[in-house]
């Protein structure tokens, strides 16, 4: 490996800029990063190829970047090539796994970057006797939950999209309906195969690089490119209780909504019904409220029992669909499609976008939500929320309560930090096919300050998963990190990537 890469950089120092045909308006940087590419044989794709919008077309079409060079490897060798030849052209480096970056992040959340594509990193495979399965670092989370039930009937906590990738979701969190049963997708990392800033290729776990692995488990982005992911399955249920449940009468009144939600949240908090084997959801856009969710457990004693309290402070439902699911139904569930869309994603080709802007809050088991901020939010959706035009949707997660393995790891444990969670907030607005308005950008960070400029001491974080780009980067440091868990990463990052290859607009750097 160390021959490789000291040949790419011999490369780049030998090559002129004139050594092949480029377009007029391509840069001479671009132009040297490019010669080294292609002199190491790495595969890749830029402006002037016909295949480069299929590749540079970001998830959220809000934010649309133009990356200098995007590489497509198929080995780890041309991963460790794409990092030197950029990091020595000067140019910053992003790792693009699913490519749902709220930001558009994995474009390099600026002109000019180096997208390190990893869609050829595609395979999943189960060791049935430690049922670690091994995954590249390309793979999407319905292609990953099929893989590894199909071989062994096996499960992870990940999320409900089966597009999303698995890189940006489980380096930073990585929430799921199985999480409070089995903790964030994160969690489940035992060791990472990790391209570093200088090319280097290392396998990352407790006892080898020990800080890498730290440092990758919640602020990836900023730290690597993760090539393989090593990740300890649990086995997947015979059967779920899947429920979704339609309380939309509870937004009736304020005052009807207000005493609903705190009495849901006084129960979550203390009664001894709730372990985790329960996970739920509660999803609004001003006009209906659901609830949503799984129960790890007998679909008789859910009924009977586990419902009635859920649903104690709410007015009569709706409709009830509660029913028991084998594991890949509960999956298709819990995704919510109308129809649901299948597990299985294309592994090329992959065409899904959006126009929006989201925002996150990471409420506290330790201060939980008010009254007077929780009659705030729902004046906001009810009053304000049913005046937009723009389409427009909160979900909002329990992720702590009594029993959650959310919370069971400290906070030192990895670099991520939320490790004292209640509710998250995912407050989402789209155009969907139109332009792009900012009556979304003020109608959704207004879902936001309803609850903390009412509960100021609220000591309120954020999701990297539904990062925020208009922060700036010590606000987005400060709400994904906090102060001390920040000042540590950044230690380790002057040591492994002092030039910040690893770069993005809310990336741990010093500059």
């Amino acid at each position: 490996m160390a021959t490789l890469i000291t040949a790419g950089l011999l490369l780049l120092q030998s090559i002129g800029t004139n050594a092949l045909p480029f377009d007029n308006q391509l840069n001479a940087r671009q132009s040297s990063l490019v010669s080294c590419l292609e002199a190491g044989n790495v595969p890749i794709t830029i402006s002037t190829y016909s295949n480069y919008t299929e590749y540079q077309e970001s998830y959220n079409l809000r934010l649309s970047y133009q990356p200098a060079v995007i590489t497509l490897p198929v080995t780890t060798d041309h991963v460790s090539l794409s990092v030197t030849c950029a990091a020595a052209a000067g140019v910053k480096v992003q790792a693009k796994s699913g490519g749902h970056s709220y930001g558009s992040y994995s474009s390099g959340g600026q002109d000019g970057s180096l997208i390190v594509d990893l869609e050829n990193f595609n395979t999943v495979s189960l060791d049935n006797s430690t049922f670690i399965a091994t995954v590249g670092g390309g793979v999407r989370l319905g292609n990953l939950a099929l893989g590894i039930y199909n071989q062994g009937n096996r499960a992870l906590p990940h999320g409900t999209c089966p597009g999303v990738g698995i890189g940006g979701h489980f380096l930073h969190g990585g929430y799921g309906h199985g999480s409070r049963h089995w903790g964030l997708a994160l969690d489940t990392i035992v060791g990472l195969d990790v391209v570093l800033a200088n090319g280097s290729f290392v396998h990352a776990s407790t006892t080898e690089y020990p800080d890498i692995f730290f440092a990758m488990r919640g602020a990836g982005d900023s730290f690597g490119i993760a090539t393989t992911f090593y990740l300890q399955t649990e086995e997947a249920p015979a059967q779920l209780v899947n429920f979704l449940i339609d309380v939309s009468a509870v937004l009736d009144s304020v005052d009807t909504a207000t005493t609903a939600f705190m009495t849901l949240q006084n129960w979550v908090l203390t009664s001894p019904l709730v372990n985790g084997n329960l996970s739920f959801g509660l999803y609004t856009e001003g006009t209906s409220l659901t609830i949503t969710g799984w129960y790890f457990g007998d679909l008789s004693y859910f009924q009977s029992t586990i419902q009635p309290a859920l649903l104690q402070g709410f007015p009569t439902p709706n409709s009830a669909d509660v029913t028991a699911k084998d594991w890949l139904d509960s999956l298709l569930f819990i995704e919510g499609g109308s129809p649901p869309g299948p597990l299985a994603q294309p592994l090329t080709g992959y065409n899904s976008h959006d126009t929006f802007y989201a925002k996150s809050l990471v409420t506290k088991n330790a201060e939980p939500l008010t009254q007077a901020a929780v009659q705030s939010f729902f004046d906001y959706v009810i009053n304000t929320g049913r005046t937009q035009s723009e389409s427009w949707f909160t979900i909002i997660n329990l992720y702590g309560g009594l029993g959650s393995e959310i919370n069971q790891p400290s906070n030192t444990s990895s670099a991520y930090s939320d490790r004292d969670s209640l509710w998250v907030f995912q407050n989402y607005g789209t155009s969907g096919t139109a332009a792009y308005t900012q009556g979304i950008t003020d109608f959704v960070t207004g879902l936001n300050t309803a609850i903390t400029d009412v509960q100021t001491d609220g000591q309120f974080s954020a999701y990297l998963n539904y990062l925020d780009p208009m922060l700036s980067k010590q606000d987005a440091q400060d709400l994904y990190y906090g102060a001390d868990l920040a000042a540590q990463l950044l230690t380790i990052k002057n040591t492994v990537d002092p030039d910040c290859v690893f770069w993005n607009p809310q990336s741990i750097c010093a500059n």
